[in-house]
């Protein structure tokens, strides 16, 4: 359906398909859906295990270069987290590759994180509020928590309690599809203005 999309998943391991075989990765099983479907959509996996919103920001410049995206969604902050990085710090970096996009008109479905409940409350809370933030102040497409129905599920996710297993992989990518056919339909129209 319309002009063929190219869609940049740019993320940390929850994208990259960490501990799943091929094929088994949320943007794998999105393309897959998309096809089915009916979508002429291309997504290329920018995961990078391991990766925080300042290891991102340093390699997104030449991802872009490389991939050429019509269209991104971006998934970072859960290794922030992990690591109890600095909330303000991870809005920042968000913020300055949001604008790297925004350079390159390219529209993104931004997905949001919750911490882990071990760094406190307060922690927990200041971290959270920083994806809708960024999303209202930006109008962005917005999808609150990219691990929705499956973090803290035993029975979704690997035997380390963080990482989705092929089941909850399935669960995120259906849950985002409807989002993601909100972006390629935006890039579309994008496309169609000139």
């Amino acid at each position: 359906m319309g002009d063929p999309v190219t869609i940049l998943a740019f993320g940390d391991s929850l994208t990259a398909g960490y501990g799943l075989n091929p094929g088994e990765s949320v943007p794998d099983i999105l393309q897959t859906m998309l096809h089915d479907n009916g979508y002429n959509v291309t997504i290329v996996n920018a995961g990078y295990s391991g990766d925080t919103t300042t290891g991102g920001l340093a390699r997104l410049p030449w991802t872009l270069d490389r991939s050429q995206p019509d269209a991104a969604i971006l998934e970072l902050g859960a290794n922030d987290g992990l690591q109890g990085q600095d909330p303000a710090q991870m809005e920042a970096n968000l913020n300055a590759m949001l604008d790297l996009f925004q350079q390159h008109s390219i529209p993104v479905l931004f997905t949001g994180m919750q911490a882990m409940p071990n760094l406190g409350e307060a922690y927990a809370q200041e971290f959270a509020a920083v994806f809708p933030r960024i999303a209202e102040q930006r109008d962005l497409l917005f999808y609150p928590f990219f691990l929705e129905g499956v973090g803290g599920i035993p029975a979704l996710n690997q035997a380390d309690g963080i990482h989705p297993n092929a089941e909850g992989a399935r669960l995120i990518a259906k849950n985002l599809y409807p989002y993601v056919v909100q972006l390629i339909e935006k890039t579309q129209r994008l496309q169609e203005a000139g």
